[in-house]
């Protein structure tokens, strides 16, 4: 997608901190962190929100998860908690329109959020 920052991480346009990439999932450390540990997990495919899922996209999406369980069990946070968040839309936060599971870990996490 043109102007997408997340497609031109994908190619190798724009560098980024990676700590995970297979054929479908590039997962890397957020460039402005809202925890000590916070990875920003994405599809290599862009679809730009939630809304634009189909069923077609259900094991795509289960990659993103499972991507987050394989970083938090590698990085030895699982036990001692994570959180996981996708935003949907400006007024739920999204700033990239291109579907992202951010990965928090390292502090308490509040409830509610936001």
């Amino acid at each position: 997608m043109e102007n997408c920052i997340f497609c031109s991480m994908v190619s190798g346009e724009i560098a980024c901190d990676k700590v995970f990439e297979d054929d479908e999932v590039l997962a890397f450390h957020d460039i402005n962190p809202k925890a000590p540990v916070h990875i920003v997990i994405i599809p290599q495919a862009h679809i730009a929100t939630l809304n634009d899922l189909d069923e077609a996209h259900a094991p795509l999406v289960g990659k993103l998860f499972l991507a987050a369980q394989k970083l938090a069990k590698e990085q030895g946070f699982a036990d001692a908690g994570y959180r996981t968040v996708m935003n949907c839309n400006r007024l739920a936060g999204q700033s990239v329109f291109h579907i992202h599971l951010h990965l928090l870990a390292g502090r308490l996490m509040g409830w509610p959020p936001g």
